[in-house]
């Protein structure tokens, strides 16, 4: 086969046992399972064909307009070039990761049919919008996703939680769609053309007449999908998910995909200083401040939603300084270390009986109890915290080395103000992205809550993911950042002395300072038991989530802890604390501009249509029924009654007109 048709079926597979998955999921739900993980598997086999054929060399280009639709045409065209080969690589990696994960975690769920077609439509959805070369063909893998998030984020539907989450991720999204679908029309009538390589190249020409403002909505877009500020706080939300949903969207999927959109046309974006500008300032406030939330949140997945939000906000950066190799880099390096983490947490899940719904404050002993578990978030966190040798180290430091460069007029890609949001920002965030992820494992694993009764092992299926995606966590980094500039235009991304020696002692001081904080809370801990700890019968790990989430409580126990004494980031924040925990209350803002006018309207224009609108409807049909009613009256069938009506208006008749006589 070509490279050409090998590339076609890598995002077909996954749609082909989609749409199986759906049809048979009631008929024959013993091949759900097989149907959710070999299209997956023989994708990932045929993207990394791909990457090889493709190698790092020239683009692979391909095109075919299948009717005319205009003067500006649609056509179904591949543009495959390092990036996007690298991307499918990852994201068939984590989807057929999750696929057999969710094997085991949701073994017993009885809605897991659709589910994996869900999961199997979602991957078919992003690797087309990795592989396609026209923003047409890519708009429909884009909001494919945003009804799969919908439906997969919605999976626990019983639950108010989870049908508010996946209502509000799809709203928030679709609120940055609009502008984004404008700004797609208007670049390509700018363009004259869909095609991402004729795009390119009018921008190369000058051909684009408003680069700041189609940039701007673009961005728009971008921020939604991607969870940027200030569109991002349907992504914590979207935790109510089943866990597995979480690492395929925070890794692999969906939010990728606005910096891998940024990433493909970003010429057209450095055209613009403004809009460059506009993304740097966008990627430190999205950095800064979902690291401060991160260290505020109690719930496990909470925790990692914010740390996505801030690892997107590096790759955002990166993009700000105009290099998309260190921002693809981050993205394929974070794809398999949050991965793990939110795979990770589904079997701590699991273990603590809890949805982590003051889930953190409540473990205890889990360090034994599921050691795979253990060991691979620990690979996970330290990566996460950029921590040499592990994988986020490099990734993480070719962002910082890249906005130094800016900074020192090394490149004019960008302007300095860019480099410089860019690098501080980067720099606090790896301080406090160290802090959080060194108080997540300490209360994770050597908190002092309520021990959980012991469901035993784990299924294998989900603990060999574990170790499989531990492997890139420790090594991708290493050899990657010698490799990958063959693949990436060439763009040097061996990190830097100043930055490394800066981001990694930062990273230190955060973890250090968070360890000693604990160590100092914990030993003034004040565990107030509230009643006995309550036994949870055997299940899933699928269905000890759901029943948690439905309950609005842990699962396993009934302990509280006054203000949580041993929480170090209550020490670390202080009094910013409380707003931190709640998202610096940015959506009671959302409620207060937006929703609560909108549910006014709503209210006055229900108000207008009933008593209103409906009264004249109602008056229209009054009058017709009482003069019915009045005729209807009339007509007694009595025949006397006839007659005398009769004589009585003849009787009338008739001296009206001898008065008229009289009258002349």
């Amino acid at each position: 086969m070509t490279t050409t048709t090998l590339a076609v079926l890598v995002p077909l597979l996954p749609f082909l046992g989609a749409l199986a998955g759906l049809l048979l999921c009631r008929t024959a739900p013993g091949f759900a399972r097989p149907l959710a993980v070999l299209p997956t598997l023989a994708s990932l086999a045929l993207a990394a064909t791909v990457a090889a054929h493709q190698g790092g060399g020239p683009p692979v280009d391909a095109a075919t307009e299948l009717t005319p639709t205009g003067s500006v045409p649609i056509e179904l065209a591949l543009h495959i070039d390092g990036f996007a080969a690298l991307t499918a690589v990852v994201v068939a990696t984590v989807a057929t990761c999750v696929q057999i994960y969710s094997t085991g975690y949701l073994r017993d769920d009885p809605r897991y049919p659709s589910y994996a077609a869900l999961v199997s439509l979602f991957t078919s959805a992003m690797l087309l919008v990795v592989y396609t070369g026209d923003l047409m063909v890519l708009l429909v893998g884009w909001e494919v996703m945003g009804i799969c998030s919908y439906f997969l984020v919605g999976h626990y539907w019983e639950t108010p939680e989870a049908r508010a989450a996946s209502l509000k991720a799809f709203l928030v999204t679709k609120l940055g769609d609009v502008p984004f679908l404008i700004g797609l029309f208007a670049l390509a009538a700018d363009a004259g053309s869909f095609r991402i390589t004729r795009i390119l190249g009018a921008v190369a020409h000058g051909g684009i007449d408003h680069p700041t403002l189609i940039a701007l909505l673009l961005l728009a877009g971008v921020a939604g999908k991607s969870a940027q500020f200030p569109l991002h706080t349907w992504l914590p939300d979207a935790m109510a998910g089943p866990t597995p949903v979480s690492a395929l969207i925070h890794a692999a999927t969906m939010v990728a995909a606005g910096v891998y959109f940024v990433a493909r046309l970003l010429p057209l974006f450095e055209a613009s200083q403004a809009a460059m500008t506009v993304l740097a300032v966008m990627a430190a406030v999205t950095m800064t401040g979902s690291a401060l939330a991160a260290l505020a949140q109690d719930d496990i997945k909470r925790v990692l939603a914010y740390s996505t939000i801030g690892q997107l906000g590096y790759m955002t950066g990166a993009l700000a300084v105009a290099d998309r190799g260190a921002a693809v880099f981050h993205l394929l390096s974070h794809g398999a270390f949050k991965a793990l983490l939110f795979l990770a947490a589904g079997v701590i899940i699991h273990a603590a009986g809890t949805n982590s719904l003051a889930a953190m404050s409540r473990m205890s002993h889990l360090r034994d109890r599921v050691p795979d578990a253990y060991w691979t978030m620990t690979v996970a966190l330290l990566a996460l915290a950029a921590i040499p040798p592990f994988s986020g180290f490099f990734s993480k430091e070719a962002v910082l080395g890249v906005a130094e460069h800016v900074v020192t007029g090394h490149t004019e890609h960008a302007p300095a103000t860019a480099g410089w949001i860019v690098l501080l920002a980067g720099l606090l965030t790896a301080l406090l992205t160290a802090a959080y992820a060194t108080r997540l494992w300490l209360l994770a694993f050597r908190g002092r809550g309520t021990e959980a009764p012991d469901h035993g092992r784990q299924p294998l299926t989900m603990t060999t993911v574990l170790w499989v995606l531990a492997v890139p966590s420790l090594a991708f980094g290493g050899f990657a950042f010698r490799v990958l500039p063959d693949w990436f235009d060439g763009h040097d991304l061996t990190p830097t002395l100043t930055t490394s020696v800066l981001g990694t002692g930062v990273a230190l001081v955060g973890g250090i300072v968070t360890y000693a904080t604990w160590r100092h809370t914990t030993a003034h801990a004040a565990r107030v038991p509230l009643g006995a700890v309550a036994a949870h019968p055997e299940g899933d790990a699928g269905q000890v989530e759901a029943e948690a989430i439905a309950s609005h409580a842990p699962a396993y126990g009934d302990v509280a802890y006054a203000a949580d004494p041993s929480d170090p980031g209550r020490l670390l924040l202080g009094r910013l604390h409380r707003h931190a925990a709640v998202g610096f209350h940015l959506d009671a803002v959302y409620s207060a501009l937006f929703v609560r006018p909108v549910r006014a309207g709503a209210s006055l224009v229900r108000f207008l249509d009933r008593e209103v609108v409906d009264t004249y409807v109602r008056g229209a049909g009054t009058l017709p029924r009482w003069l019915g009613a009045a005729v209807r009256r009339a007509q007694t069938g009595n025949l006397q009654t006839y007659v005398s009506a009769l004589l009585a208006g003849t009787v009338v008749l008739a001296v009206a007109a001898v008065l008229v006589a009289t009258g002349a």
